[in-house]
């Protein structure tokens, strides 16, 4: 497989058509059309479907088009490494982080990035932990934080931080506890995220050890807005102490801990198994691991 071909082809079916593509690949759109009819010649299977609008991938495509775009930015990783094999440590690193701590994260990591891999460009995603080791085995992601990781022989993984989830409600509006059993969150109406949200997927997996489903007052994804709820009285979320604190509302809520047994997850920092990891990679694995083991301060 040509790798010119295949940039080609990810570029066409990502802006959904070969006018455009060309534009942005600065080649005469006969030109490209021939490359992109010899990749599909090559594979033996028909990639783009016309409309009226432009293009889109077949079934046969849309596989080609995940594996191709990990591909050339794994092309394009070692291609950086080589060049500066003597010098300073350079090149893109490909950051996946979740919802919550790509705002707490995103800030002081790309400041730090700045002053010590000043030669470095970050790309950062915001993503949940699914999507995210998805995109780590497939090679669009070179590190990714994760919670609690599904075991796969493509991903190597480290626990950096473990939280203790607490049953958060409106301060006032519920008789006060010191703690609540999983049994007894059952009874509670629960603001809480759609699947596979890590706390959706943890909340379902305990009530169903003991034959409980849990009582779902609202979906919704997005720790504010669940918080803004909870403030509203429309029912307790489930949420790290963490999540509290700096929400800049602490005294709203109160954060009753979830026992018998404790609601814990686990936050791991992910890199392919597959593929070794640049100089680069590693020095933003070491600042990625210093930034969230300060947030444990």
């Amino acid at each position: 497989m040509d790798l010119k071909q295949l940039e080609y082809f990810v570029r066409v079916a990502e802006l959904g058509g070969f006018t455009r593509a060309s534009i942005a690949l600065n080649i005469a759109q006969p030109a490209l059309s021939r490359q992109v009819r010899q990749l599909e010649m090559e594979l033996g299977q028909s990639l783009l479907t016309r409309n009226g609008r432009g293009v889109v991938p077949t079934e046969a495509g849309k596989v080609l088009l995940e594996h191709g775009r990990g591909i050339l930015h794994q092309v394009s990783r070692t291609r950086e490494e080589l060049g500066r094999v003597r010098g300073a440590l350079a090149g893109r690193v490909a950051i996946g982080l979740p919802p919550r701590f790509a705002k707490m994260l995103t800030v002081p990591l790309t400041r730090v990035v700045r002053q010590r891999l000043p030669e470095a460009a970050l790309s950062i995603s915001e993503n949940l932990s699914t999507s995210l080791q998805e995109s780590l085995i497939s090679g669009r992601l070179d590190i990714a934080l994760l919670y609690n990781p599904v075991p796969s022989p493509d991903v190597d993984s480290v626990v950096l931080l473990e939280e203790d989830f607490y049953l958060v409600r409106r301060r006032g509006s519920g008789p006060a506890r010191k703690s609540i059993g999983v049994r007894e969150l059952a009874d509670e109406p629960l603001i809480i995220p759609t699947r596979p949200n890590t706390i959706r997927m943890l909340v379902e997996a305990e009530l169903a050890n003991i034959g409980r489903h849990p009582k779902i007052a609202m979906e919704i994804d997005g720790v504010a807005a669940m918080l803004d709820l909870v403030a509203e009285g429309v029912g307790a979320a489930v949420l790290s102490v963490n999540a509290v604190r700096t929400s800049g509302r602490e005294r709203v809520f109160h954060a009753i801990p979830i026992v018998k047994p404790r609601l814990r997850s686990k936050l791991a920092l992910a890199v392919s198994a597959q593929r070794p990891a640049t100089r680069t990679q590693q020095a933003m694995q070491d600042i990625i691991r210093e930034l969230v083991l300060d947030l444990r301060m």
